[in-house]
């Protein structure tokens, strides 16, 4: 245990740390780090295990700072601890371009960091994945090889945001007393205090929801030390609350939010270092406060050695598992999936087909979890070799989430993130919008995340507008390092899930039809979805058009294709289940399967995108309706008929 006036010292090097490299770069949140500084110190001095000589340890503790405005509170904790990639030349250079340092954590800027945080609620949300993670793998390997907290720091907005109740709730359900939260409890928000928009219990609202809730003033020392010691002997999940002053030490500002997303300058934390006695430079150390920083995570080092000569003895199996590494032959399963439905003629929805990838999957890739938002029955995502888990029973590989899309999301970047685990999660496609942010943070973050999304378009039906994608499609393809996959049938669905099983830097989407998909791919030799779009019926002769389609539109366009053929029009289909790689194809590649005759392009989606490959497209450009799908297909001009006027149009305006 440290006296308290060295952690009363190691705290202010937190402190002021931070305002010098926000007051720098004349842009950050001072107010965070400043009231957040003490719980920090404590929790990272005495109890956290981690090691900065190894800071992917596998079983470290796992820390999210859900608050992440605050990102130089956890830059200056990385410093001061002696990480090797954090110098103080990238403290100083805060916020600025190319900087490890930047506004907020950013996952793979530094190796310490578990996530990006930033959108307020995330953070939290996602670190309950991490936690569940725990208790999987603890479950699966013991205590000697995978046994650690989750630690949090979140504030105000993030208890706010709706995404943390749906993930706190779970979290309550699930019993997980290895994860740990920290309000910072200020009551201060950007706009003022928060009582002008919120009066919600905090403390009774995650009482209610399983929790085990703590009330502490989070600048004394001994208050926080037997916080953190009661939870973590805690069968519950714990919130903590931290009654801080936002901004502590600045005396002019401290306690308003003034200093929430503002610098101090120079005049107030000029004030604020004579106010705590700290006499030094902007950027200067006493050496025996970097010390006592240092020293303090010697104490972890006999638990590293002691989980290193285990994990040695858990032999090639444990590593490559922790590793996110397929096992050898992996995909055998879906190698015999697509030969059966090639030479059985397969007929079904791409959901079903997605089901059928599952059940060859699952027991070939002990790392897989999957779930759904309570549509497993309709998204096809439980399979034989699937066990959920229960609070009495962590050994599984499945998650019941609820009707809770939002936190499903961020949970399963939790997983992911956390390592050993291998995410998929399924919701109809329209409701990928309460996950749209999570989803957006798995692109960011560049992990393996797989959503299996169902009911893709129109062909939903009956169910109307409100359960019917249309903008959908074109929204997640204009996302930044994410796949979107369409799959025309059963052969590319399973390539879908060979190539989002394989992509270990970015997410995967599987949308995925209602209604059954006639097969249509009659060879497996390649996998050649992984091309992102091919020629899937080429022309008889000369090519005259070419038609793009993706999903259940490419059996339309094969038929259109055989009714302009009788007319003496020769064209070539083109099947494009994945638009992001095929524009990572060479630009040979793209032209031999465009072609250089006319395009057309049918979706039964937006047809907002297209025009990069066609020169007319047939598409929805307004909301659907409630109807049969068969009907609705011909109303909206997604038939046969309408596509073989179009071709015809085109050719006779070229």
């Amino acid at each position: 245990m440290i006296d308290n006036s060295c952690l009363k010292n190691m705290a202010n090097s937190i402190r002021f740390l931070a305002v010098d490299a926000i007051n720098k770069s004349n842009s950050g949140h001072p107010g965070m780090p400043l009231g957040m500084a003490d719980v920090a110190t404590v929790l990272f001095a005495e109890y956290i295990k981690l090691n900065p000589n190894a800071p992917r340890w596998f079983d470290r503790d796992r820390f999210v700072l859900s608050a992440g405005h605050g990102s130089m509170l956890l830059y200056s904790l990385l410093f001061l601890m002696g990480y090797k990639d954090i110098s103080i030349d990238d403290i100083k250079n805060f916020r600025q371009f190319g900087s490890k340092t930047a506004g907020h954590p950013e996952f793979g800027h530094l190796d310490a960091i578990d996530m990006t945080t930033g959108p307020l609620g995330q953070g939290i949300s996602s670190a309950v994945g991490m936690a569940v993670a725990e208790r999987i793998l603890n479950a699966r390997f013991g205590d000697n090889l995978c046994n650690h907290y989750t630690y949090v720091i979140a504030g105000d907005g993030c208890l706010m945001e709706g995404i943390s109740e749906e993930a706190a709730s779970l979290a309550g359900h699930l019993n997980l007393r290895k994860l740990i939260v920290f309000w910072d409890n200020n009551n201060i928000t950007i706009d003022g205090t928060v009582d002008k928009a919120s009066s919600t219990n905090q403390l009774l609202r995650f009482q209610a929801m399983g929790w085990n809730t703590l009330d502490i003033d989070g600048h004394d020392f001994s208050q926080i030390r037997k916080a953190i010691e009661t939870a973590q002997k805690s069968d519950k999940p714990t919130l903590i609350s931290c009654r801080t002053t936002i901004g502590f030490g600045a005396p002019n500002k401290a306690g308003t939010s003034k200093c929430h997303g503002s610098p101090l300058g120079e005049e107030e934390t000029a004030l604020m270092r004579k106010n705590l006695n700290w006499n030094y430079a902007p950027f200067e150390l006493p050496q025996e406060t970097l010390s006592a920083w240092r020293n303090s995570q010697t104490r972890n080092q006999a638990l590293y050695d002691a989980w290193l000569v285990a994990a040695q003895k858990s032999g090639k199996d444990f590593q490559d598992f922790i590793s996110g590494k397929l096992p050898k032959n992996w995909n055998d399963g879906l190698s015999k999936l697509k030969n059966d439905a090639i030479q059985e003629k397969t007929k079904v929805a791409t959901r079903k087909a997605s089901e059928m990838c599952l059940k060859a999957i699952v027991p070939a890739i002990p790392q897989i979890v999957g779930g759904s938002a309570d549509l497993a029955a309709s998204n096809l995502t439980f399979v034989e070799g699937l066990k959920t888990i229960t609070k009495n029973d962590y050994y599984g590989n499945n998650i019941m989430y609820g009707i809770r899309e939002h936190a499903m999301g961020a949970i399963m970047n939790g997983l992911a993130l956390h390592g050993g685990v291998i995410p998929y999660g399924g919701t109809f496609f329209v409701f990928s919008d309460y996950m749209r942010p999570s989803m957006r943070l798995a692109a960011l973050m560049g992990i393996r995340v797989i959503y299996v999304l169902t009911h893709d378009s129109i062909g939903v039906g009956e169910d109307g507008p409100t359960h019917q994608p249309i903008e959908h499609l074109a929204s997640y393809r204009a996302m930044p390092n994410i796949l979107t996959f369409r799959p025309c049938d059963i052969v590319e669905t399973a390539e879908a899930w060979e190539i989002a099983l394989s992509e270990e830097h970015r997410p995967s989407i599987l949308a995925l039809s209602r209604q059954n998909l006639p097969l249509l791919r009659l060879e497996n030799s390649t996998n050649l979805s992984a091309k992102g779009a091919y020629v899937i019926s080429p022309a008889q002769k000369k090519r005259q058009a070419t038609i793009i389609a993706t999903g259940s539109e490419v059996s339309i366009a094969i038929d259109a294709q055989k009714q302009l053929l009788n007319d003496g029009i020769d064209v070539a289909v083109v099947s494009m289940p994945c638009m992001e790689l095929f524009e990572e194809q060479s630009l040979n590649y793209q032209l031999d399967v465009l072609g250089n005759a006319p395009v057309i392009s049918i979706e039964a989606a937006s047809t907002f995108g297209w025009n990069r490959f066609a020169q007319r497209t047939i598409g929805i450009d307004t909301f659907g309706a409630s109807a049969p799908a068969s009907e609705l297909y011909n109303y909206f001009g997604i038939n046969t008929e309408n596509l073989v006027n179009e071709v015809k149009g085109i050719l006779n305006k070229a």
